[in-house]
C-alpha cells in the first residue's frame, strides 16, 4: 500500500501528538531524485505500515511545516520519535538505509 499524503499542518500537528513513532517523506512534485524514493517511501509503508506510520508531505502545499523544520534541500526523510525529530536523512538513499534508520527507532 503506498505511502499517504499529509492534507495540511493541521493533520501534521495531530500526527505529532497521536503518533510516537512515525516517518514524513518531504517531497514535491518537479523533484527528480524525490521520484527515486517514491518507490522505497512506498515499499518502507507497505513493509512497516502495522508498526509505523509512513507517510508523504508536499512540501509546496505545505511551505509553513518545512520552514518549522528548516527543510532545505529534498528529498528528505524525517523519523519522528515522542514529537521530535530523531533523525533525518536527505537525498535520496538506498531502501536499506530508511530501514536501518527505522529499525534503530523502532528497538
Amino acid at each position: 500500500m503506498p505511502a499517504a499524503y499529509i492534507q495540511n499542518e493541521a493533520e501534521f500537528d495531530a500526527l505529532l501528538g497521536a503518533e510516537s513513532l512515525f516517518v514524513v517523506d518531504c517531497t514535491a512534485s518537479w523533484c527528480g531524485p524525490c521520484k527515486l524514493i517514491a518507490p522505497l517511501i512506498d515499499q518502507l509503508a507497505d513493509e512497516y505500515g502495522d508498526r509505523v506510520k509512513v507517510l508523504k508531505l508536499d512540501l509546496d502545499a505545505n511551505r509553513e511545516v518545512a520552514k518549522r523544520y528548516s527543510i532545505r534541500s529534498i528529498p528528505a526523510v524525517m523519523f519522528f520519535n515522542q514529537g521530535e525529530v530523531a533523525e533525518t536523512l536527505v537525498g535520496a538513499k538506498k531502501y536499506e538505509e530508511y530501514t536501518a534508520a527505522l529499525d534503530k527507532h523502532l528497538a
